[in-house]
């Protein structure tokens, strides 16, 4: 192998050590990775952009679009009203979200479904009296599981369908080929997964994370006749507590939300700061600030036309990761104030301006109520408390999902190919009212699309420098050329990688090596192809390692270790299952 191999793997490795990292975005590295390869002269222009025209990309584009449509018209509501209702226990709880997710799941990507279903299932939680950790993975779990269903069922079975047609020049695989492993799978899996995990779930209430408004937010007020009186919220120094956030000014009946630094203030003004409630004392040394003489409910408990509280999880896109609370300038980013922070189901104690937010975190904010219309598109949060939100169009609602049964019936008797049958229900999706042009374009996860597209520079150049086929020696070398053993470890190397790098772009690197591991051995590469998706989609051992997890992490009151204890035991047991099955199907000898 030259040069040219060696640093194409060099590049693999930085990428995936960056990857597990997470300082850089799965796309930043991506599109670094794929412009070096074409400015090194490695593989053409033409070669590192091929996957931005790939059918696999455009077909997700698509299916991202019908998702919206099926969510803005209130498919998905349809199933939350008649399926859920009120079991009697939490396994039957559990089955009630995972049979029609998972289902779900099979046909639309399960990404969209997954965050349609979080803040029916947490209110749903509250109504029934079980905790949100005893449904939150679950939910994860069957929209994981379901999405093996189909080849629509996720974006990384589309990707890597796409892959192999460009590399091999076959027609690819059908909309139900991997049915005859993922059916199988998602059955013994879910059962498996209402059999133990009732018992296994921590049982952690949520209703009282943030516990009493007057725990973590404390009311003073602006003296008659004092010195402040006139001066700006900035030239009073009220923005330069350390331990304290000025939230709102209540002031003749109305209130000053989202407090401006330029807010001139006046006699009376009722003051309302959130962070460490202790720090009381740093607020009366300031002349002019006197205790409230209010002796009524805290301002924040009372209902007000200005302003409205919000628990909002932190998504894995969201722009503030890593930030501080303080530097992350919520006021000025998306006019709102951050009252306290939940992690884990508990409240995040100390210095409210110098918490640092992870994914998954949940803020109780107070915001304008135009937060939760900008937000509603935005991938910065998942709502997940009940608010008022835009009202669906559900006089669309069976539209969707007679246009969703349409593409998948034109796609399986062929009357189309996949891509087209995609396009075309997303055209319909926007013609028929069941989104709109801008909630389509807010459905498209852009970091996702670059992630994928840039990959594919990478998959290219593993493939074409040969590196791809000195790979596929070693795992031969290590599996003595049994395809059994082959498979075991092909489904192995992509689920380490999809635990710690994204799922797409763990299976758009394996690929090429699987395809020459199948080249020199003489076979079929069906079958590992097949595993490649498998291992792909199957991540439940961390939140980090699909997307989903990620989702619920925040709303089910969720540990890191939660998911290890749990999930770790579930990838083996999976991938035990998901060899076994593909070995039966393909009939690969023992």
């Amino acid at each position: 192998m030259e040069w040219q191999g060696w640093f194409a793997l060099g590049l693999a490795g930085l990428a995936l050590l960056l990857m597990s990292i997470g300082r850089l975005g799965p796309h930043l590295v991506m599109l670094g990775v794929m412009i070096l390869l074409s400015a090194t002269g490695i593989i053409e222009a033409q070669q590192a952009l091929s996957g931005f025209s790939n059918g696999g990309l455009i077909t997700v584009v698509a299916m991202f679009v019908v998702a919206a449509g099926i969510h803005h018209s209130g498919g998905v509501d349809l199933v939350v009203q008649y399926l859920l209702r009120s079991p009697r226990t939490v396994r039957s709880a559990q089955a009630r979200i995972a049979l029609p997710v998972s289902l779900l799941s099979g046909f639309l990507n399960n990404t969209p479904v997954v965050a349609t279903m979080i803040p029916a299932i947490h209110a749903w939680s509250r109504k029934i009296g079980i905790a949100p950790s005893k449904l939150m993975i679950p939910l994860s779990y069957s929209a994981i599981l379901g999405g093996t269903l189909t080849l629509i069922g996720t974006s990384t079975n589309l990707v890597v369908n796409g892959q192999y047609r460009q590399l091999t020049g076959e027609p690819g695989f059908s909309i139900f080929s991997i049915t005859a492993v993922g059916l199988p799978v998602a059955l013994v899996g879910l059962a498996t997964m209402l059999l133990v995990l009732p018992r296994l779930l921590p049982d952690r209430k949520d209703q009282q994370k943030f516990g009493s408004m007057r725990e973590f937010t404390l009311e003073v007020a602006v003296a008659f006749d004092g010195p402040l009186v006139g001066k700006s919220v900035g030239e009073a120094g009220l923005r330069e507590l350390d331990r304290l956030y000025l939230v709102e000014i209540e002031r003749d009946g109305s209130v000053v939300t989202a407090v401006p630094s330029e807010e001139r203030l006046r006699g009376g003004d009722r003051l309302v700061f959130a962070g460490e409630t202790q720090a009381i004392s740093d607020l009366l040394r300031i002349n002019g600030i006197v205790p409230s003489v209010h002796e009524d409910e805290p301002s924040l408990s009372q209902d007000r036309a200005e302003r409205c509280l919000v628990e909002a999880a932190l998504s894995p896109q969201s722009d503030v990761l890593g930030l501080t609370i303080r530097d992350a300038r919520f006021r000025d980013r998306y006019g709102a104030v951050v009252l306290a922070v939940a992690r884990g189901g508990e409240r995040v104690s100390g210095n409210l301006g110098n918490i640092r937010l992870r994914p998954g975190d949940v803020l109780l904010l107070e915001a304008r109520p135009a937060f939760l219309s900008r937000q509603r598109y935005a991938k910065d949060f998942l709502l997940i408390n009940d608010l008022d939100t835009q009202t669906p169009r559900h006089d669309r609602a069976f539209v969707s999902w007679g246009i969703l049964l349409v593409l998948v019936a034109a796609a399986a008797l062929g009357v189309t190919s996949m891509l087209n049958a995609a396009l075309i229900g997303a055209a319909l999706m926007i013609m028929s009212g069941c989104c709109s042009v801008g909630q389509a374009q807010k459905a498209v996860d852009v970091p996702v699309m670059l992630t994928i597209a840039s990959s594919f520079a990478l998959g290219a150049a593993l493939e074409s420098t040969g590196a791809a086929a000195y790979m596929a020696q070693e795992i031969l070398g290590l599996s003595a050329g049994h395809p059994l053993l082959t498979l075991m470890l092909v489904y192995l190397v992509v689920s380490v990688l999809t635990e710690v790098i994204t799922n797409n772009a763990a299976a758009v690197l394996v690929v090429p090596v699987v395809l020459s591991m199948t080249g020199v051995l003489g076979i079929a590469p069906e079958p590992f192809i097949i595993a490649v998706m498998m291992a792909a989609s199957a991540s439940f051992a961390t939140p980090l390692g699909y997307q989903t997890n990620m989702m619920v992490f925040g709303p089910g009151g969720y540990r890191f270790l939660d998911f290890v204890k749990i999930g770790l035991p579930f990838n083996f047991f999976i991938g035990l299952v998901s060899v076994a099955v593909i070995a039966l199907v393909y009939d690969i000898p023992l």
